[in-house]
């Protein structure tokens, strides 16, 4: 058995799995890699999968859900272009990589994107305090969970004005308040399901009130009117992500999942405080439970260390490129025994 910390595409659950390769042989008489998106079998599909995210995220009424593609950097500019407004004017939270891509494609649209707080000064390894938030901007965008430094926003920002939020990497991890939200989107492949899909959840009261003339397949309205069907769908990646779905709403709901993902990062946070050998590379207080970030406090044991988790059979526990020491990822599906064989090996240095 092999531990999956990768921060890459998801893991999900082994019953997951066994469901999606038999449809991949047989679903309803074809494989659902050939099945039409226009059949009525699938169109069945993106109808439950579209209901169940609002059942398992408690989505109030005025909301639609959309399952679109091109990951959150497409998200990024079509956040922009849906939400412009008469200013012109976004306020952007910068914690890491994607939210300065976000910043960048508020640009792009042809935005003033002001960043109102950052943690760029310290490599993105905490939280910034974010006070005050300007009146004249069309909408707030933050970004929930940062994958490569290990930070997550512990509360929504407060603000008046519209907010929007990529929680790619953390997205049905624990409950949220979708009504705070005017739009939020994440990318299928940390929580959801397979890469290749991309979830909106959109304020129906938002669409189609950009100032900004909107390419069509950027205009979140256009998709509403077309139930996430105004061109092909990533059939197998929603058909992946609906199993999920069910299987989370069958095993206790994000509730339950909540609890065992703050019991897997409490064990391996405890670790990493108490034995001497690592030390945790952000703020305590703004640590993420999906992205455990942490290195050697000797670099002379890294040989070791990395020949300890590799015979354990646990994979992609080394550090972004760019921040470097150790990541260990552990998203919905991964089981505290994975955690547990870790922490064993960390024991053993």
């Amino acid at each position: 058995m092999k531990h999956n910390f990768g921060a890459g595409p998801c893991i999900l659950p082994q019953e997951v799995f066994k469901e999606a390769a038999a449809a991949v042989l047989d679903f309803n008489g074809l494989s659902i890699l050939e099945v039409s998106h226009r059949s009525a079998d699938f169109v069945k599909v993106m109808e439950e999968a579209r209901e169940n995210v609002k059942k398992a995220l408690n989505v109030p009424e005025g909301y639609t859900v959309l399952f679109l593609q091109g990951g959150a950097s497409l998200g990024f500019l079509i956040a922009a272009y849906n939400f412009a407004g008469k200013h012109k004017r976004a306020a952007y939270i910068n914690t890491g990589t994607w939210a300065t891509n976000a910043v960048k494609e508020g640009a792009n649209a042809g935005l003033e994107a002001i960043e109102i707080a950052s943690s760029k000064d310290k490599g993105f390894n905490y939280i910034p305090d974010f006070n005050e938030i300007p009146d004249d901007i069309d909408f707030l965008h933050y970004t929930s969970n940062n994958t490569i430094a290990g930070t997550q926003f512990k509360t929504i920002p407060k603000t008046d004005v519209p907010l929007i939020c990529d929680m790619s990497s953390d997205i049905f991890s624990q409950p949220i308040d979708v009504s705070k939200f005017d739009l939020i989107y994440a990318g299928a492949q940390k929580n959801l399901g397979p890469a290749g899909a991309t979830l909106y959840i959109v304020k129906d009261s938002a669409l189609g009130k950009s100032t900004l003339h909107i390419p069509s397949y950027l205009d979140l309205a256009v998709h509403a009117k077309k139930d996430s069907m105004f061109n092909t769908p990533p059939v197998f990646s929603v058909f992946v992500s609906n199993l999920n779905l069910k299987y989370m709403l069958k095993n206790g709901g994000v509730e339950e999942i909540a609890n065992k993902n703050q019991a897997k990062a409490d064990l391996l946070y405890n670790e990493i405080d108490n034995n001497p050998n690592f030390e945790g590379t952000t703020e305590v207080k703004d640590r993420s439970l999906m992205n455990v970030t942490f290195r050697l406090t000797d670099e002379s044991k890294k040989e070791r260390f990395d020949k300890l988790w590799n015979d354990g059979n646990i994979i992609g526990l080394k550090g972004h490129r760019s921040v470097g020491g150790y990541r260990a990822s552990m998203y919905n599906a991964l089981e505290l025994n994975s955690v547990q064989a870790l922490v064993k090996i960390m024991k053993s240095l």
